[in-house]
């Protein structure tokens, strides 16, 4: 795309160049913008309106001073009129020699439902040669409302740039497509990621009763509140991946599916003797579980020798202790 640009640009000529790379400010009625655009070459065609004029000429003799109008168009869900003026919109200061684009959004509906409408604005013009269109973008979104419902570029591209046989902008005997693109600011969404080192509740218990007959492939807890996020433990009485039937395999998980960075302590508690099993888990869910744990936590043959002391009563007590976690709280 480079070299075509380049190979554009010197086609059109070295007076029509000064112009294209020119960037003029945008302008609403009764208000001049301080924010510039950007001007550059793309391929993909104009996504929201485009006028072709069969004969820019005759277009612009009938015009004369004044501008053309397009029919309605709607985007974003209001509609819009795309404003052409081949001799300059005077009246916003254009410079004579230079030709004006604008667009106008419907006020009607600002009668009913008062607001401000934010939206992204682009013009184009249709390079018929190297099929490319020369775009102008407004670097900022473009307000409108009762007041304000016009927004355009005064000195857009010379009158120089729409003469037949000496631009590309005029081709196949005279016809010349100009284009708009209109993306309206929807409603605005936001986060904010914390993480939370003062975790209030941070200890929970499972008590998990007739052990030695559970047959089922996993178990969970009861739901319970830590730092104002709901969570289970989640435990596999005979092993999970590379722990099937050698470990017990545990896991804390967040009843949401939150995608969390978290920092606990996970327990097997020895309910004869002080000699818990504990392991430490701090990062982002595991893929395979979304949540936060171990294949390999704690031997089946620990579990079932009586003496160790993990089950007592045909009763296994395991625990976590969440110390830390990363939260992301959505903002109305």
């Amino acid at each position: 795309m480079a070299e075509e640009t380049k190979g554009m640009t010197s086609e059109i000529g070295s007076h029509q160049e000064d112009h294209v790379s020119g960037i003029d400010k945008g302008s609403q009625k009764h208000e001049k913008l301080k924010i510039p655009l950007h001007a550059y070459w793309r391929v993909r065609r104009p996504a929201t309106y485009s006028i072709t004029f069969d004969t820019y000429a005759k277009m612009a003799e009938l015009v004369k001073d004044g501008y053309y109008e397009s029919l309605p168009f709607t985007s974003g869900g209001y509609t819009w009129t795309f404003k052409f003026y081949p001799n300059g919109n005077k009246g916003e200061g254009a410079v004579p020699g230079w030709v004006s684009v604008y667009t106008k959004i419907d006020t009607s509906i600002f009668v009913t439902n008062p607001q401000d409408v934010y939206a992204d604005i682009k013009f184009f013009v249709f390079d018929g040669f190297h099929k490319i269109y020369y775009t102008h973008q407004e670097s900022e979104p473009v307000r409108f409302d009762n007041e304000n419902s016009e927004w355009g570029v005064a000195n857009f591209l010379t009158t120089g740039c729409f003469v037949d046989g000496a631009s590309v902008f005029i081709y196949d005997g005279g016809k010349c497509q100009v284009g708009i693109d209109i993306f309206v600011d929807q409603s605005y969404q936001r986060e904010v990621f914390s993480y939370d080192e003062n975790v209030t509740n941070p200890i929970f218990t499972w008590n998990i009763t007739n052990f030695s007959t559970l047959y089922h492939n996993s178990y969970t807890s009861n739901t319970f509140s830590s730092g104002n996020r709901n969570w289970v433990l989640k435990v596999y009485p005979n092993g999970y991946g590379v722990g099937k039937d050698k470990y017990l395999s545990l896991f804390l998980m967040s009843e949401n599916n939150e995608i969390n960075y978290v920092k606990a302590t996970l327990r097997v508690l020895n309910q004869i003797t002080s000699r818990n099993v504990v392991k430490q888990v701090e990062g982002w869910p595991n893929a395979a579980e979304n949540g936060w744990g171990f294949q390999e936590f704690i031997t089946l043959a620990d579990l079932q020798d009586k003496s160790k002391g993990f089950v007592v009563n045909d009763m296994l007590q395991v625990q976590v202790e969440i110390t830390a976690f990363s939260k992301h709280t959505p903002i109305n």
